[in-house]
């Protein structure tokens, strides 16, 4: 009873650290730890515990949605992952075949087009010749 006519006054010496009405806290000597004291004449702790377990939920739902994309982005950068592997494979499995072509081919590849470049060259100079009659 003493304790409503105490609003906003000094609660038990403990003024400076008083959070709402009905709780009391007060800094025990020389630690890091506080003591919390209820008075259960003023306080509505039914209410604040509703308020907690509504708010622990909602953290608990945005908690789930965070493992879930969580989950689904790793899911998708192992597919990534993999198609990389295979990606890899296959361009060394090209570059492969490409050096044994070359090897086998040698340098006559190179020889057939100069060939076919000065034919080329031939019938266009012939028929440039031919053409001015």
């Amino acid at each position: 009873m003493a304790s409503t006519s105490h609003r906003g006054a000094p609660y038990y010496g403990a003024d400076p650290y008083r959070s709402r009405e009905g709780l009391t806290t007060r800094a025990a000597a020389g630690s890091d730890e506080i003591q919390l004291r209820i008075d259960p004449l003023n306080a509505d702790l039914d209410d604040e515990i509703t308020g907690l377990r509504s708010q622990i939920r909602q953290l608990k739902g945005v908690a789930q949605e965070i493992e879930s994309e969580a989950t689904f982005q790793n899911d998708l950068i192992n597919k990534l992952q993999m198609t990389l592997v295979r990606a890899e494979a296959g361009v060394k499995n090209n570059l492969r075949q490409l050096k044994r072509s070359i090897i086998q081919e040698g340098s006559s590849h190179v020889i057939h087009v100069v060939l076919f470049a000065l034919l080329c060259f031939t019938v266009v100079y012939l028929w440039s010749k031919i053409s001015r009659r």
